[in-house]
């Protein structure tokens, strides 16, 4: 410490010492006084940036803090502390999405697409070897369990549905995979596939299971197959045509039937009315008879004489036993003479 002539004591360095800073000047304190504004604008427009996110109506967010699921946010503008502390997973939940099995789509390729040998290529239950691509959509159905219960979901449901796929292929006649038995393939696999996704409860949901293509691994197979779809086709229309001309061929029949049991029916009615007239003219002649049987049983015995004899004449002579009336013989002379005026 030293003593100044105007009687104030200051302090001096000690010796061998650093001398001190220069005092700063103004502009130095000025750009002091300016950069940290600056530094707490920045963090502020850090913080704003950070703390706010957005989520479209085809997702779902996961809000985490640390590393904790605290909230899922849905379509809009959410809040969320910033710095790490809380992060968000977007995940799409309103979206199909698809798995491509036996083939993968490919723009540059002739075709559209490359095939997959290896995962298309199985054997089916009779021991034939056959092609099938599958064409499989899927949705996210939990997004937590989706991003957090397994490792890669997707991977996981991959090979699930090839599993099930070649042991329902596997346990089918090569007829069915290639012809008539695709639906029910089909339903089995996913039908396998949505009951075992149910017990990993990975938060993946299976929409819908589709043959893309099925076929055999040769030409001359493939040939063979085409020529008993073409019989198959022929036999249906073949069996189409005997329904129409069936059809065609019904009503008419049945027309004519209608009309044979109306004519049936008009012989049986019109018999049973000559039956009913018979018996009453019966009736009528047992009533007459009843009344005086000699003349019924002469003129019933007169009529027989004349139907069985047709053409000839009859004369009935009415006079009794000891009449003066002379038989004059031939009589047909006689009557001639009569009818004639003489």
């Amino acid at each position: 410490m030293e003593y100044n002539n105007d009687g104030s004591y200051r302090w001096s360095a000690p010796k061998n010492s650093p001398p001190p800073p220069p005092p700063k000047s103004a502009k130095d304190r000025k750009i002091t006084r300016l950069i940290v504004p600056g530094i707490i604008i920045i963090l502020l427009l850090i913080c704003s940036f950070t703390c706010f996110f957005t989520v479209n109506d085809k997702q779902q967010g996961v809000v985490t803090t640390f590393g904790k699921v605290t909230d899922i946010a849905d379509a809009g503008v959410h809040f969320k502390l910033p710095f790490g502390i809380q992060r968000v997973y977007k995940v799409d939940v309103n979206v199909y999405q698809k798995i491509e099995l036996g083939y993968s789509t490919d723009e540059s390729a002739p075709e559209g697409y490359a095939v997959q040998t290896d995962e298309s290529s199985m054997i089916t239950g009779d021991y034939n070897t056959v092609n099938v691509d599958f064409f499989v959509e899927y949705k996210i159905s939990d997004p937590v369990k989706y991003l957090f219960s397994s490792n890669n979901p997707e991977s996981i449901l991959r090979n699930l549905i090839q599993s099930q796929v070649r042991n329902v292929v596997g346990s089918s006649s090569v007829d069915a995979v290639l012809t008539d038995g695709k639906e029910n393939i089909q339903m089995q696999v996913k039908e396998l596939v949505s009951h075992i996704l149910e017990q990993y409860d990975i938060g993946l949901t299976l929409v819908d299971v589709k043959i893309q293509d099925s076929e055999p691994p040769t030409a001359e197979v493939i040939e063979a197959f085409k020529a008993v779809e073409t019989a198959k086709q022929q036999a249906e229309t073949v069996v189409n045509q005997a329904m129409a001309y069936q059809n065609a061929q019904l009503p008419e029949a049945q027309a004519q039937a209608d009309q044979l049991i109306q004519n049936a029916e008009y012989l049986k009615q019109k018999r049973i009315n000559e039956a009913v007239e018979q018996v009453a003219m019966f009736s009528a002649m047992y009533e007459q008879y009843a009344r005086d049987p000699e003349i019924t049983r002469s003129r019933m015995y007169y009529e027989a004489i004349k139907d069985v004899l047709p053409g000839v004449r009859l004369y009935i002579d009415t006079a009794t036993d000891g009449s003066s009336v002379q038989k004059l013989l031939p009589i047909e002379s006689l009557v001639e003479i009569t009818e004639g005026g003489y």
